[in-house]
Protein backbone atom coordinates (compact mmCIF):
# COMPACT_ATOMS: atom_id res chain seq x y z
CA UNK A 1 0.00 0.00 0.00
CA UNK A 2 1.67 3.64 -0.86
CA UNK A 3 1.61 6.10 1.95
CA UNK A 4 -1.02 7.88 0.29
CA UNK A 5 -3.58 5.14 0.11
CA UNK A 6 -2.39 4.75 3.47
CA UNK A 7 -3.29 8.23 4.97
CA UNK A 8 -7.14 8.11 3.62
CA UNK A 9 -9.39 7.25 6.17
CA UNK A 10 -10.92 3.84 6.44
CA UNK A 11 -14.48 5.66 6.75
CA UNK A 12 -15.97 9.18 6.96
CA UNK A 13 -18.72 9.68 9.49
CA UNK A 14 -21.34 13.01 8.85
CA UNK A 15 -23.51 14.11 11.01
CA UNK A 16 -25.89 17.28 11.48
CA UNK A 17 -28.36 18.45 14.05
CA UNK A 18 -30.45 21.87 14.10
CA UNK A 19 -30.34 24.52 16.77
CA UNK A 20 -33.47 25.84 18.21
CA UNK A 21 -35.33 28.98 18.82
CA UNK A 22 -38.56 30.37 19.72
CA UNK A 23 -38.49 28.51 23.11
CA UNK A 24 -41.72 29.50 25.03
CA UNK A 25 -41.90 27.99 27.94
CA UNK A 26 -37.77 28.06 28.69
CA UNK A 27 -36.61 27.81 31.90
CA UNK A 28 -39.24 25.34 32.93
CA UNK A 29 -37.00 22.41 31.80
CA UNK A 30 -34.67 23.06 34.32
CA UNK A 31 -33.71 20.87 37.89
CA UNK A 32 -35.32 23.44 39.89
CA UNK A 33 -38.63 23.70 37.90
CA UNK A 34 -39.17 19.86 38.54
CA UNK A 35 -41.82 19.55 35.47
CA UNK A 36 -42.72 22.10 32.72
CA UNK A 37 -44.09 22.73 28.91
CA UNK A 38 -42.32 24.23 26.32
CA UNK A 39 -42.65 24.87 22.45
CA UNK A 40 -39.95 25.26 19.99
CA UNK A 41 -38.82 25.14 16.50
CA UNK A 42 -35.59 23.61 15.19
CA UNK A 43 -33.82 25.66 12.48
CA UNK A 44 -31.00 25.40 10.22
CA UNK A 45 -27.84 26.73 9.82
CA UNK A 46 -27.25 23.49 11.87
CA UNK A 47 -23.69 22.37 13.73
CA UNK A 48 -21.85 19.86 11.87
CA UNK A 49 -19.88 17.31 12.68
CA UNK A 50 -17.38 15.30 10.29
CA UNK A 51 -15.24 12.15 11.63
CA UNK A 52 -12.13 10.83 9.83
CA UNK A 53 -11.17 7.82 10.92
CA UNK A 54 -7.94 6.03 10.36
CA UNK A 55 -5.72 2.88 11.53
CA UNK A 56 -4.52 3.68 14.61
CA UNK A 57 -0.93 2.54 14.13
CA UNK A 58 -0.79 5.03 11.02
CA UNK A 59 -1.01 7.78 13.12
CA UNK A 60 1.22 9.36 15.56
CA UNK A 61 -2.11 10.91 17.66
CA UNK A 62 -5.13 9.04 18.09
CA UNK A 63 -7.61 12.24 18.53
CA UNK A 64 -7.26 15.47 16.74
CA UNK A 65 -9.86 17.75 17.03
CA UNK A 66 -10.73 20.38 14.34
CA UNK A 67 -12.65 23.74 15.56
CA UNK A 68 -12.95 25.04 12.05
CA UNK A 69 -15.09 28.44 13.65
CA UNK A 70 -11.83 29.19 15.77
CA UNK A 71 -9.44 28.09 13.32
CA UNK A 72 -8.24 25.57 16.14
CA UNK A 73 -6.64 22.58 15.27
CA UNK A 74 -5.07 20.30 18.12
CA UNK A 75 -4.21 17.31 19.74
CA UNK A 76 -6.69 15.72 22.66
CA UNK A 77 -4.80 12.94 24.46
CA UNK A 78 -7.27 10.93 26.04
CA UNK A 79 -5.16 10.07 28.79
CA UNK A 80 -5.99 13.82 30.14
CA UNK A 81 -8.03 14.62 33.46
CA UNK A 82 -8.61 17.51 32.92
CA UNK A 83 -10.54 19.72 30.13
CA UNK A 84 -8.57 22.02 28.23
CA UNK A 85 -9.36 24.30 24.97
CA UNK A 86 -13.02 22.87 24.11
CA UNK A 87 -14.47 21.97 27.33
CA UNK A 88 -17.39 20.35 25.44
CA UNK A 89 -16.00 18.65 22.80
CA UNK A 90 -13.29 17.05 25.02
CA UNK A 91 -15.90 15.84 27.59
CA UNK A 92 -18.08 14.19 24.83
CA UNK A 93 -14.89 12.76 23.50
CA UNK A 94 -14.35 10.55 27.01
CA UNK A 95 -18.20 9.91 27.50
CA UNK A 96 -18.70 8.30 24.18
CA UNK A 97 -15.09 7.21 24.24
CA UNK A 98 -12.76 5.73 21.11
CA UNK A 99 -11.79 2.07 20.17
CA UNK A 100 -8.10 1.13 20.81
CA UNK A 101 -7.95 0.51 17.00
CA UNK A 102 -8.71 3.55 15.18
CA UNK A 103 -7.23 7.34 15.47
CA UNK A 104 -9.83 9.81 14.71
CA UNK A 105 -9.89 13.58 13.48
CA UNK A 106 -13.15 15.37 14.39
CA UNK A 107 -14.05 18.55 12.71
CA UNK A 108 -17.10 20.48 14.11
CA UNK A 109 -18.34 23.75 12.38
CA UNK A 110 -21.73 26.18 12.86
CA UNK A 111 -22.50 28.79 10.82
CA UNK A 112 -24.71 29.93 13.60
CA UNK A 113 -22.78 32.41 15.90
CA UNK A 114 -21.55 30.86 19.36
CA UNK A 115 -23.35 32.29 22.09
CA UNK A 116 -26.56 33.08 19.81
CA UNK A 117 -28.77 32.01 22.50
CA UNK A 118 -30.16 29.16 19.97
CA UNK A 119 -29.05 26.39 21.73
CA UNK A 120 -26.06 25.84 19.15
CA UNK A 121 -23.81 24.23 22.37
CA UNK A 122 -26.59 21.91 22.05
CA UNK A 123 -26.72 21.30 19.23
CA UNK A 124 -22.82 20.40 18.51
CA UNK A 125 -23.40 17.83 21.33
CA UNK A 126 -25.82 16.12 20.14
CA UNK A 127 -23.96 16.38 16.31
CA UNK A 128 -20.97 15.05 18.16
CA UNK A 129 -22.33 11.94 20.68
CA UNK A 130 -24.58 10.65 17.33
CA UNK A 131 -21.39 10.42 15.16
CA UNK A 132 -18.90 9.00 18.18
CA UNK A 133 -22.07 6.36 18.32
CA UNK A 134 -21.38 5.23 15.25
CA UNK A 135 -17.60 4.34 16.08
CA UNK A 136 -18.91 1.03 18.43
CA UNK A 137 -21.63 -1.59 18.08
CA UNK A 138 -25.18 -0.50 19.01
CA UNK A 139 -26.98 2.56 17.94
CA UNK A 140 -28.29 5.43 20.85
CA UNK A 141 -32.23 6.25 19.30
CA UNK A 142 -32.24 10.38 18.75
CA UNK A 143 -33.88 10.86 22.27
CA UNK A 144 -30.93 8.48 24.03
CA UNK A 145 -28.75 11.00 22.41
CA UNK A 146 -30.01 13.72 23.96
CA UNK A 147 -30.35 12.76 27.09
CA UNK A 148 -26.09 11.68 26.89
CA UNK A 149 -25.39 15.43 25.20
CA UNK A 150 -27.50 16.99 28.29
CA UNK A 151 -25.79 15.26 30.67
CA UNK A 152 -22.61 15.99 29.34
CA UNK A 153 -23.12 19.51 30.20
CA UNK A 154 -24.78 19.21 33.69
CA UNK A 155 -23.03 15.81 35.09
CA UNK A 156 -19.68 16.56 33.63
CA UNK A 157 -18.97 19.93 33.06
CA UNK A 158 -21.33 21.35 36.20
CA UNK A 159 -23.14 23.69 33.77
CA UNK A 160 -26.62 24.87 34.36
CA UNK A 161 -28.43 23.11 31.44
CA UNK A 162 -32.63 22.11 30.87
CA UNK A 163 -33.18 19.54 28.55
CA UNK A 164 -35.26 21.14 25.68
CA UNK A 165 -32.32 22.11 23.92
CA UNK A 166 -30.74 18.94 22.98
CA UNK A 167 -34.31 17.52 22.39
CA UNK A 168 -34.93 19.66 20.01
CA UNK A 169 -31.63 19.58 18.25
CA UNK A 170 -32.32 15.69 18.20
CA UNK A 171 -35.85 15.66 16.74
CA UNK A 172 -35.91 18.75 14.54
CA UNK A 173 -39.51 20.34 13.39
CA UNK A 174 -41.12 22.18 15.72
CA UNK A 175 -41.54 20.79 19.17
CA UNK A 176 -44.55 20.41 22.28
CA UNK A 177 -42.25 19.06 25.02
CA UNK A 178 -43.64 18.10 28.26
CA UNK A 179 -41.16 17.36 31.16
CA UNK A 180 -43.35 15.17 33.71
CA UNK A 181 -39.80 15.03 36.28
CA UNK A 182 -36.71 16.43 35.45
CA UNK A 183 -35.13 15.46 33.37
CA UNK A 184 -37.53 13.04 31.35
CA UNK A 185 -39.94 14.25 28.99
CA UNK A 186 -41.65 13.58 26.25
CA UNK A 187 -41.58 15.21 22.91
CA UNK A 188 -44.96 15.44 20.57
CA UNK A 189 -44.05 17.11 17.00
CA UNK A 190 -46.23 19.92 15.79
CA UNK A 191 -47.03 18.09 11.85
CA UNK A 192 -48.91 20.85 10.21
CA UNK A 193 -49.69 21.74 6.38
CA UNK A 194 -47.22 22.74 4.06
CA UNK A 195 -48.72 25.99 3.77
CA UNK A 196 -48.51 26.86 7.44
CA UNK A 197 -45.00 25.17 7.62
CA UNK A 198 -44.18 27.52 4.68
CA UNK A 199 -45.78 30.70 5.89
CA UNK A 200 -44.38 30.30 9.09
CA UNK A 201 -41.18 29.77 7.66
CA UNK A 202 -41.79 32.69 5.81
CA UNK A 203 -42.28 35.58 8.55
CA UNK A 204 -39.75 34.12 10.97
CA UNK A 205 -36.43 36.46 10.92
CA UNK A 206 -33.62 35.54 13.76
CA UNK A 207 -32.37 38.79 14.62
CA UNK A 208 -28.38 38.20 16.42
CA UNK A 209 -27.51 41.25 18.47
CA UNK A 210 -23.86 41.20 18.04
CA UNK A 211 -22.49 39.91 20.85
CA UNK A 212 -22.48 36.59 22.34
CA UNK A 213 -24.45 35.62 25.37
CA UNK A 214 -22.39 35.07 29.15
CA UNK A 215 -23.86 32.96 32.10
CA UNK A 216 -24.32 35.94 34.70
CA UNK A 217 -24.93 36.73 38.24
CA UNK A 218 -28.44 38.01 37.06
CA UNK A 219 -29.06 33.96 35.68
CA UNK A 220 -27.65 32.62 39.33
CA UNK A 221 -29.82 35.14 41.46
CA UNK A 222 -32.79 33.91 39.53
CA UNK A 223 -32.02 30.23 39.74
CA UNK A 224 -31.60 30.82 43.62
CA UNK A 225 -34.83 32.94 43.52
CA UNK A 226 -36.57 29.78 41.86
CA UNK A 227 -34.76 26.99 43.90
CA UNK A 228 -36.15 28.92 47.12
CA UNK A 229 -39.59 29.48 45.63
CA UNK A 230 -39.75 26.07 44.32
CA UNK A 231 -41.49 24.45 40.96
CA UNK A 232 -44.95 26.16 41.86
CA UNK A 233 -43.59 29.32 41.70
CA UNK A 234 -46.09 31.90 39.79
CA UNK A 235 -42.94 33.45 37.53
CA UNK A 236 -42.51 29.55 36.35
CA UNK A 237 -46.12 29.24 35.86
CA UNK A 238 -45.96 32.00 33.50
CA UNK A 239 -43.71 30.66 31.61
CA UNK A 240 -45.41 26.98 31.38
CA UNK A 241 -48.59 28.70 30.21
CA UNK A 242 -46.91 29.80 26.78
CA UNK A 243 -46.05 26.39 25.61
CA UNK A 244 -50.18 25.00 24.85
CA UNK A 245 -50.99 28.36 23.40
CA UNK A 246 -48.12 28.49 21.12
CA UNK A 247 -49.20 24.93 20.04
CA UNK A 248 -52.37 25.75 19.51
CA UNK A 249 -51.97 28.44 17.48
CA UNK A 250 -49.80 26.73 15.21
CA UNK A 251 -52.16 23.83 14.66
CA UNK A 252 -55.09 26.43 13.79
CA UNK A 253 -52.57 28.34 11.59
CA UNK A 254 -53.14 31.83 14.03
CA UNK A 255 -50.14 33.39 13.39
CA UNK A 256 -51.99 36.51 15.94
CA UNK A 257 -52.46 34.06 18.58
CA UNK A 258 -48.95 32.42 18.35
CA UNK A 259 -47.17 36.07 17.89
CA UNK A 260 -49.20 36.90 21.35
CA UNK A 261 -47.65 33.89 22.80
CA UNK A 262 -44.28 34.64 21.85
CA UNK A 263 -44.81 38.24 23.44
CA UNK A 264 -46.05 37.38 26.84
CA UNK A 265 -43.33 34.27 27.10
CA UNK A 266 -40.26 37.33 26.74
CA UNK A 267 -42.60 39.79 29.38
CA UNK A 268 -43.09 36.34 31.79
CA UNK A 269 -38.73 36.31 31.34
CA UNK A 270 -38.33 40.14 31.82
CA UNK A 271 -40.29 39.62 35.43
CA UNK A 272 -37.73 36.95 36.58
CA UNK A 273 -35.51 39.97 36.20
CA UNK A 274 -35.99 42.56 34.17
CA UNK A 275 -31.85 42.38 32.93
CA UNK A 276 -33.38 39.28 31.08
CA UNK A 277 -34.34 41.42 28.44
CA UNK A 278 -31.24 43.74 27.68
CA UNK A 279 -31.54 47.42 26.44
CA UNK A 280 -30.48 45.95 22.49
CA UNK A 281 -33.54 43.44 22.52
CA UNK A 282 -35.82 46.34 23.09
CA UNK A 283 -34.24 48.68 20.52
CA UNK A 284 -34.62 45.70 17.93
CA UNK A 285 -38.48 44.58 19.89
CA UNK A 286 -39.60 48.60 19.28
CA UNK A 287 -38.80 48.48 15.49
CA UNK A 288 -40.01 45.18 14.73
CA UNK A 289 -43.45 46.81 16.30
CA UNK A 290 -43.07 49.48 14.29
CA UNK A 291 -43.20 47.29 10.99
CA UNK A 292 -46.26 45.30 12.30
CA UNK A 293 -44.72 42.32 13.71
CA UNK A 294 -47.21 40.12 15.59
CA UNK A 295 -44.07 38.84 17.67
CA UNK A 296 -40.98 38.67 19.58
CA UNK A 297 -39.29 36.29 21.55
CA UNK A 298 -35.78 36.87 23.34
CA UNK A 299 -34.38 33.23 22.75
CA UNK A 300 -33.00 31.02 25.63
CA UNK A 301 -32.76 32.37 29.32
CA UNK A 302 -32.46 35.89 28.36
CA UNK A 303 -29.97 38.19 29.49
CA UNK A 304 -26.55 40.04 28.07
CA UNK A 305 -26.29 39.83 24.26
CA UNK A 306 -28.03 36.22 22.53
CA UNK A 307 -30.89 37.12 19.85
CA UNK A 308 -34.21 37.31 19.11
CA UNK A 309 -37.01 35.36 17.12
CA UNK A 310 -39.51 38.00 15.35
CA UNK A 311 -42.56 36.97 13.84
CA UNK A 312 -43.51 39.26 11.10
CA UNK A 313 -46.91 40.04 9.39
CA UNK A 314 -48.30 38.95 6.25
CA UNK A 315 -45.90 40.89 4.07
CA UNK A 316 -42.77 40.01 2.74
CA UNK A 317 -41.49 43.66 1.66
CA UNK A 318 -42.10 44.83 5.22
CA UNK A 319 -40.64 41.75 6.83
CA UNK A 320 -37.39 42.75 4.68
CA UNK A 321 -37.88 46.58 5.04
CA UNK A 322 -37.68 45.68 9.03
CA UNK A 323 -34.53 43.79 8.80
CA UNK A 324 -32.82 46.74 6.60
CA UNK A 325 -34.00 48.58 9.28
CA UNK A 326 -32.46 46.77 12.59
CA UNK A 327 -28.97 46.05 10.86
CA UNK A 328 -28.88 49.62 9.69
CA UNK A 329 -29.79 50.46 13.82
CA UNK A 330 -26.23 49.13 14.96
CA UNK A 331 -23.31 47.91 13.60
CA UNK A 332 -23.39 44.69 15.94
CA UNK A 333 -27.05 43.43 14.89
CA UNK A 334 -27.46 41.20 12.18
CA UNK A 335 -29.89 39.11 10.72
CA UNK A 336 -29.70 35.34 10.42
CA UNK A 337 -31.11 33.74 7.43
CA UNK A 338 -33.10 30.09 8.84
CA UNK A 339 -35.17 27.65 7.45
CA UNK A 340 -37.19 25.61 9.48
CA UNK A 341 -36.01 21.98 9.83
CA UNK A 342 -37.54 18.85 8.81
CA UNK A 343 -35.42 16.62 10.20
CA UNK A 344 -33.75 16.84 13.80
CA UNK A 345 -30.05 14.50 14.24
CA UNK A 346 -28.71 13.38 10.65
CA UNK A 347 -25.69 11.00 10.83
CA UNK A 348 -24.74 9.35 7.66
CA UNK A 349 -20.97 7.70 6.59
CA UNK A 350 -18.35 7.73 3.64
CA UNK A 351 -16.40 4.66 2.53
CA UNK A 352 -13.04 7.07 2.21
CA UNK A 353 -12.76 9.88 0.14
CA UNK A 354 -12.17 8.46 -3.05
CA UNK A 355 -16.42 7.44 -3.68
Amino acid sequence: MSEKEQKRPLRIINSVAPIRICDNGGWTDTWFAEHGKIFNIGVYPYAEVQIEVYPYDDREERVVIYAENYGERYVRHLEKTTWDRHPLLEAAIERMGVPDDIAIQVTIFCEAPAGASTGTSAAVAVALVGALDCLTPGRLTPHEVAYVAQSIETDMLKQQCGIQDQLCSAYGGINYIEMFQYPYASVSQIRVPNSIWWELERRLALIYLGKSHRSSQVHEKVIRHLEDAGPTAKQLEALRATAEPSRDALYAGDFVALGQAMIQNTEAQRNLHPDLINLDADRVTKIAQAHGALGWKVNGAGGDGGSLTILGGPLSPVKRAMIREIEQESPFFKNIPIYLSRFGLRIWETDGPAR
